[in-house]
This record gives structure tokens, sequence and C-alpha cells, in this order.
């Protein structure tokens, strides 16, 4: 398998469509046809359902995407490691997140680190909890904002605060113009969900928060764990959504509207979840800046550093 099969099949998983894939590709229609097909010969499965109108992932093809994504990134890494090995002086930052939540506070110190240290070079991915905190123990990425509860233990933590979530309603719903509305009133039918290893905490909350409603929502989970796609979701009359606050300052559409939960407490803790015994100058040098910016994020909390026991 080379990383070209790779690169020619993600274009073509997100565009859906060979012409548009091979336009972004710069090559010729064929071309990309052809890597895809050897692709398939290479791991014995059908990777799209094809027809005259439309290209589709099947189950095989949406099982490899986030994996080829994840392949060509570090691909990507290891050449900008190379071009840059001779220069001392420039340092990588590697960032993770949870696709659904990254509150306000590490954007505002991603720009004010970008003033202090303008040498540290910052790589952001986003991909589920889970695997996000295992590359932080492997040290394979410097930090990653995540949820909590999350399996912490023995890493440093720097809480970030606390978020709300907020209903996702279609432009046309009957509470879309209300200012906040309580659970109960909108008493979702179908709830549409990120898949669960996306935010494992944050899926949790949103549970509990139907329970302690006495409402048992049937969940619509989509295929990738991008909000886009919920968003989508919800436009479509798929079902209502529930999401994290932080949604609403990265994300907007004229076909949808976030509405505050009336009476929501705070659902759940953010915090940069770090190595403890990092020795990496760009990663101090980030803590530094989430530290001052606290106080002044859409989640509000302390920003103490702390040890996970």
């Amino acid at each position: 398998m080379e990383l070209r099969h790779l690169r020619y099949f993600v274009a073509v998983a997100e565009e859906l469509h060979f012409r548009k894939a091979a336009e972004r590709l710069h090559v010729a229609q064929p071309a990309v046809s052809e890597q895809v097909r050897k692709l398939e010969q290479e791991l014995g499965v059908r990777l799209f359902n094809r027809t005259q109108r439309s290209v589709a992932l099947t189950t095989a093809g949406m099982a490899l995407l986030e994996e080829a994504r994840h392949v060509l990134r570090h691909a990507d890494v290891a050449q900008q490691a190379a071009r840059n090995a001779g220069d001392q002086a420039t340092m990588r930052l590697r960032i993770g997140y949870l696709p659904d939540s990254l509150p306000a506070r590490v954007p505002r110190a991603l720009r004010n680190l970008a003033v202090s240290a303008p040498r540290v070079h910052v790589d952001l991915e986003t991909g589920p909890a889970l695997r996000l905190i295992a590359e932080v123990r492997a040290g394979r990425l410097d930090a990653v904002v995540t949820s909590l509860p999350a399996p912490t233990n023995g890493l440093r933590m720097t809480p970030l605060g606390e978020q709300r979530a907020v209903a996702v309603l279609p432009v046309t719903h009957a509470h879309a113009t209300e200012p906040a509305v309580a659970l109960q009133r909108l008493a979702p039918e179908r709830l549409v969900v990120l898949p669960r290893e996306a935010n494992p905490a944050f899926h949790g909350a949103v549970i509990a928060m139907c329970h302690d409603a006495g409402l048992s929502p049937t969940l619509v989970e989509v295929p990738e764990p991008r909000v886009e796609h919920v968003l989508l979701a919800v436009a479509a009359g798929a079902g209502l959504a529930l999401l994290p606050e932080s949604v609403t300052e990265r994300f907007a559409s004229p076909v949808i509207r976030f509405v505050a939960l009336e009476g929501s407490e705070a659902t759940f803790r953010t915090a940069v979840v770090t190595h403890p015994d990092t020795d990496s100058l760009a990663t101090l040098a980030f803590l530094r800046a989430l530290q001052r910016t606290a106080g002044n994020g859409v989640a509000h909390g302390r920003a103490t550093v702390e040890l996970a026991a």
C-alpha cells in the first residue's frame, strides 16, 4: 500500500465524486479511478459503492477513512520534521482536540503563543478522546484538549473550566428563535449524536440530561465524528441535537440555530492533558499562554496545573 493510494482514496471519500477528487489532486480522473481500484484489490474489499449518479462509502471505506487520514497526517509530520531537521530554532507543538469541543481559551492561547513564541510551529489534529490521550502517553502528541472524566491517570492536567450543552434546532423549529428553552419542552423523539468514542464524557452527559428530564429519545449516530455532519442531519430533519456550547463559536449555518438550555448546569469539565515528564519548551510556553487567558473564555474555571492520581 502506497501513500499515493491513500491520498487518492481520502480525496474521493471527502468529495464523494471522482472528477472533483481528480481536480483537487491535479491529476486525470482515470488515474484516480485506477489507484482506488488497485487499493481495493490489495485490501480485498470494496471501498465505494458507485453508480452513474453517485459515489458512497461502504462500511469498509468508512472504517479505512479515519485511519488513512491518520497515516497521511503522520506522513506529513515526518516530511516536515525531515525538512526542518537543520533548523534547531524551530519548535513543534502537536495538539490534539475532540471534534465537538474546543474551548475558546485554546485558540486565544495559540494567538498569544504566536506573539510570545513566534518560532513555535503548531500542528493540530482532531480525533477520538481515548486515542488522543494514548498518543500523549506515547509522546506522539504534546497536548490534548479533552473532556472529563477521561483516563488521565499519571498525566498532568490543566483545567479549562466547564461547559454546558446547547440545543441544535432546524431554523424552522418552533423554539428556534427563543433565547433559551427547557429540554423537557423540546422532548426530542430522535437525538442526533456523534459516535460515542469521539467524546465519551459529553456523550454520557447527554444521556444523563435526557434521563433527568424524563426523556428517552432514539439516538441517531452520524457515521463520521464531524460536527458538520450533525448540523446537516439536524437541518435535514433527522432529529435535534445537543452539543457543547463551544461549537457556537466555530460553526454557523443559516439552516440551524443554537439555543441555550434553561436551568442547564455545567454538563462536563474540560482540560489540557500533557505528559508529566515533558521538557518541551513549546509545550511549557503553551501552558503559560493558557494561564494568561484564564477566565476569559466560554468555559470558566481555575487554570491551575494538576497531576491526575
